[in-house]
């Protein structure tokens, strides 16, 4: 069998843990931000673990 080829877009999207849980950033904070509530620019700030039902999906994509 061939080896998969891990997806490059991925591994610069998705960060592992030690623990192997699978880390992402928060979307919605790149443009158009006077329009956008500061409350909701604080909430897109920083990390959040990847959703259970993706998480098979972005390990394939990872290779792991």
């Amino acid at each position: 069998m061939p080896k998969n080829k891990s997806h490059s877009g991925a591994g610069k999207r998705f960060r592992v843990t030690g623990s192997g849980k699978i880390l992402r950033e928060k979307a919605g904070k790149r443009h158009n931000l006077e329009k956008k509530p500061s409350k909701v620019t604080r909430r897109m700030t920083g990390t959040v673990e990847v959703a259970k039902a993706d998480v098979p999906r972005a390990k394939k994509m990872l290779g792991l």
